[in-house]
């Protein structure tokens, strides 16, 4: 099979993997313009300083050993096949980097003989691009669960990024749906990663203490390929495939960032598919509920929500209608109306429409003078969603506006809403 048509296969295989950021739109050179994006295996992934990094975001190979009904490369998918050798992934990634289409490689793969045989395959890549072609682009290799801590090891030695994909969010979840998977098994593999990690930084702490002791030091202590995996760990949740809840979910989420210290979690809402099991949903998930649960998410790890906040016993999902922010609010009003010039931190970042940079910004500006309604029309907070939630110097929201039912009538998105934003989230996603 040709290179392209591999090409063609293998990076509309890897669609599927969310942890890696969206999947680029084609453009032509404009008129008197310069560049284009050819589409076919090129991502977008973000840095945390916000700069834009174009990834080759391909499959090593899509035949897999294992029967994932949720899969579309399970072993019982009729599914075209195909698989790159290392050197062709190689020359692929120089190829595509010489000419200025991406910055970096995201690998995956189905699995193939083995755990251990799998990530060899993706090692090798990853080891011959740094050591042979001293290629210094980002590297995301995904962790096959299962594989020898050795293996593993030096995976994170030549990868920026290692993605552990947990898959479903409980153990019956995947007996169901992925017998072959253990969740044991995915969390020890992320507990292994977790543990290089640390060991890692702990290392690089200690020689960057013997060099401040010894005084100025000509050469660095360290770069950063010797450290371990340097951008961590990430891992993907398929959203809808079974009726567990986002209360479970979210709670899951939590653990994983508390036990691993992961970077990112990807929800990624199943799609149905020609001739899937019947034990799968015959509808997709709304849209909007993996919109909500990366809203969630966010409220956890940057606004100090915990996850038994963002939902009830009663509503062990999350609102479409609202986000999780100002859900917990309306659900919460007794704690309203928040001041803005004696608030702590902490009692700031609740506030609905405030972020947590504007809270920054806040704590800054009020150590100046007293802060008015003005103020914050200044810093573009969100006055329809944060004044019924906030009082300033000059303004004070009436009891009864907290206390009406109305209030949240107000904050409700009409269908035509919802269905805009499941039509605009599709559209992102190729889905029309």
């Amino acid at each position: 099979m040709e290179i392209a048509a591999k090409l063609e296969i293998l990076a509309d295989a890897a669609k599927y993997d969310a942890s890696c950021a969206s999947s680029g739109a084609i453009r032509k050179t404009a008129p008197g313009g310069i560049g284009n994006s050819t589409g076919i295996g090129i991502c977008h992934s973000y840095t945390p300083d916000g700069r834009c990094v174009s990834l080759l975001k391909i499959l090593l190979t899509n035949y897999c050993v294992y029967d994932c009904k949720f899969c579309v490369n399970r072993i019982s998918s009729d599914t075209r096949r195909a698989r790159f050798t290392p050197e062709e992934i190689i020359s692929l990634t120089l190829d595509f980097y010489r000419r200025n289409y991406i910055e970096g490689l995201f690998l995956s793969s189905g699995i193939i003989q083995s755990p251990d045989y799998t990530m060899e395959q993706l090692v090798a890549v990853a080891r011959e691009l740094r050591t042979e072609h001293r290629f210094n682009g980002y590297i995301h290799l995904k962790a096959i669960p299962g594989a020898s801590p050795e293996i593993m090891h030096e995976a994170g030695s030549w990868a920026d990024r290692l993605s552990a994909n947990v898959e479903l969010p409980t153990q019956d979840d995947l007996t169901k749906l992925a017998p072959e998977k253990q969740l044991v098994t995915i969390r020890r593999t992320m507990s292994g990663i977790s543990s290089d990690v640390e060991r890692s930084k702990e290392e690089l702490r200690a020689a960057k203490k013997i060099v401040s002791a010894a005084g100025a030091a000509p050469k660095r202590v360290s770069t950063k390929r010797s450290t371990f995996a340097p951008a961590g760990q990430s891992t993907q949740m398929v959203v809808g495939a079974t009726e567990t809840n986002d209360a479970t979910i979210l709670n899951l989420a939590s653990d994983l960032y508390g036990t691993h210290g992961l970077r990112r979690i990807y929800y990624s809402a199943f799609s149905p598919f020609p001739k899937a099991d019947s034990r799968l949903p015959i509808q997709a998930p709304p849209l909007v509920r993996e919109h909500r649960l990366y809203e969630a998410d966010w409220l956890m790890r940057y606004y100090g929500f915990s996850a038994a906040e963002l939902t009830t016993a009663a509503q062990p999902n999350l609102d479409l209608r609202l986000d999780p922010k100002l859900n917990w609010a309306l659900r919460n009003r007794e704690k309203f109306p928040i001041d803005i010039n004696r608030g702590t931190r902490e009692e700031l970042l609740r506030i609905p429409g405030i972020g947590y940079r504007t809270v920054n910004r806040i704590l800054s500006i009020r150590r100046y003078h007293r802060m008015r309604l003005e103020d914050l029309k200044k810093l573009r907070v969100f006055l329809r969603r944060a004044k019924a939630f906030v009082m300033t110097e000059d303004f004070s929201p009436e009891v009864a506006e907290l206390d009406s039912v109305g209030l949240e009538r107000g904050f409700v998105a009409a269908p035509i809403q919802l269905g805009l934003f499941e039509a605009q989230v599709a559209a992102v996603r190729g889905e029309l």
